[in-house]
Parts: structure tokens; sequence; C-alpha cells
């Protein structure tokens, strides 16, 4: 896909390469591991047409994919008409995904399913925590003046102190899409470089608004840049762009994420957003996930999807595999 590859092989040649198993701390930025990469476009887009033409798993196997997709789904609210109530019933599902009766059937009662995390706007986390107190369900924040970003770096590193202050464990930023339709990716590894100071302990989810992006060669290497200042995640989309999550643009990311532990062992996690809301869709992302980064991905420490009406459609279908019959969608309310 690029020429990335052979820079690995070079690099490893000629100095020992240093493997971490832990948190992404950044490496020092360095244009000559992205300047040369260029998206064979049509090659992207036909790797990816081969997942829609397969066929589906069925039955136990469904089932087993799609409790997976539960643990992994960043349970989101980010309306402007959110109010208390709304969060805390967001929550309430958050703790408990799945009815209980169709636990019960499927042996899986004990199994402590539950969502990746909550993910609401600012003025929400306080009743995030009081909606997931007694949980260990992490609280993300939407910060930098989301969904655009077009606020000053000194705001935007505000904003993140004030989300990790008031409990957020997780952040989600927004890139300042100029810098990246105008290459400039020294600015934008500095801008990155300081959220990630910002936030401290919390884990940082950098989201490039690929639907604002306009090739894929940018998105990959947005991508690059993102994870050498330090991303813990790096995401599709605010879900708000008139294109979000694709399955082309999350295998340019997925590759550089590949590319990018096979040269500093830093793993960082993918998240797709937006625009997923049917249970097909959810596994045709954890397939793409494991054929392209193994099954280590297949968590939500390094796997999230960000979605707000898809854990209702996989509730139907697990309720089908139950009972045989499929439910009206009102059975399965979400907030």
């Amino acid at each position: 896909m690029s020429n990335t590859k052979m820079k690995l092989k070079n690099m490893k040649s000629n100095k020992k390469q240093i493997l971490h198993q832990k948190r992404n701390d950044g490496i020092p930025f360095d244009s000559s591991l992205f300047e040369d990469i260029n998206v064979n476009r049509s090659a992207v887009e036909r790797r990816a047409a081969t997942l829609s033409g397969r066929r589906s798993v069925k039955k136990q196997w469904q089932a087993a994919w799609l409790l997976k997709a539960v643990s992994c789904i960043d349970l989101t609210t980010l309306s402007g008409d959110d109010t208390e109530s709304n969060v805390l019933r967001l929550c309430a599902k958050a703790k408990s995904p799945i009815r209980l009766d169709l636990l019960e059937a499927m042996g899986m009662k004990d199994a402590d399913i539950h969502t990746g995390a909550v993910c609401v706007y600012h003025n929400f986390i306080k009743d995030a925590k009081k909606g997931l107190r007694g949980s260990s369900i992490p609280i993300a924040a939407v910060s930098t003046g989301f969904p655009a970003g077009n606020i000053p770096l000194k705001e935007r590193l505000k904003q993140i102190e004030l989300s990790v202050a008031a409990g957020a464990t997780e952040i989600d930023i927004v890139v300042s899409r100029d810098l990246v339709i105008r290459s400039d990716w020294k600015t934008l590894y500095d801008e990155v470089a300081a959220c990630r100071k910002a936030c401290g302990d919390a884990h940082m989810k950098t989201i490039l608004a690929t639907g604002e992006i306009p090739t894929y060669t940018k998105v990959a290497k947005a991508s690059w840049v993102s994870m050498m200042a330090g991303s813990d995640f790096i995401k599709t989309s605010t879900g708000k762009e008139p294109v979000n999550a694709t399955i082309p643009v999350s295998l340019v990311m997925i590759r550089t994420i590949r590319e990018y532990h096979e040269l500093t062992g830093y793993k960082v996690g993918f998240k797709p957003a937006g625009g997923i809301g049917k249970a097909k869709q959810a596994i045709n992302w954890l397939v793409l996930i494991k054929e392209e980064l193994g099954d280590e991905w297949l968590n939500p420490d390094l796997f999230r999807f960000g979605a707000s009406s898809l854990l209702g459609d996989i509730e139907r279908q697990l309720e089908h595999y139950v009972t045989g019959r499929y439910s009206a969608s009102f059975r399965h309310p979400m907030a």
C-alpha cells in the first residue's frame, strides 16, 4: 500500500528495534516515515469489497461475535437535547446492555457483559459518574471544540484539563483538518502531542474526521502523525460529517496501525464511529480487525465502536437467535 514497509525494514537493519508493551508514548517527529506514502485507492476498495461478499457467520458463532461487539461499544449520546435523565438511562443500558433472559438462554448470565465506555459531552460527565457508580465502565468525553475543532489550541487544552478533572478517563479530541489538508504535519504533530500531555493519565482518542479529508493518502499520513504524537486510539469520524466510518478508510487507518506497531512495538487502538447501526456492519468491522491486526486487537482496550443505535440492533439479533423470531425495535430501547 505504501513505501513505509521498506522504510521499516531499512530502519530495523540500521539500528536495534525497541519494543514496548504499554501505552503509546509516541516517538519523535520524523516525516521520512510517512512522506512517501501513496495509497492505491482502487486496491483498498477491492480489498474492502471482499468483506461484504463473504458468507455471514450464523447461529451460535454469530451470537458470540455480537456479544464481543457489545463489549467494544462506546455507547454515545452527543445530541443538542441531551439531559441528565438521558445520560442516566444510557449509563443503565451500558451496565446491562443485553436483557437478562437472553443472557440466561445463551448461558452468559455470569459473563459480566457491559459496553466498552460511555461517551458524553463535558457538561454531562458528572451525570455519567453518577450513573456508572459501582461499575468499571470508563467515561469518555469529547473535547477540543468537538466536532469542528476550530478554536485556539490554548482553549482546546483547557477543555481537556477540565474534562479530566471532572472525571473523564478517556478524551476524544478532533484534529485541525486544515492542517491535514495543507499537509502541515509538524504543526499537527505538535498540537496532538500537546493534547496528549494535557490528558495526563486519561487515554486519548484522536478523531481524524476522514469524511472531510480528500484522499486516502492524507488519511494515512494523518494517522501516522497522530500515533507518533502519542494517541492511544485513532478514530475515523465525529459522527457529524456527511460521510463517517467506511470499511475502505478503516482499512487504510488499520494498516498504518500495523506498520506503526511493527516499528515501535506500541499497540494503538482503532475506533470507527458514525453510521454504524446494524449488527452485520459490526461483524464486518470485527472481521477486518481480526484479519488485519489479529486477535490481540479484538478487545475494548484496542478496539471500539462509536455508536448510539448499534446496541439496539445487536440485542434484536440476539433475541432472534434465542427465540427464532424478530422483535419490534421498540422492545430494545436505548435511552
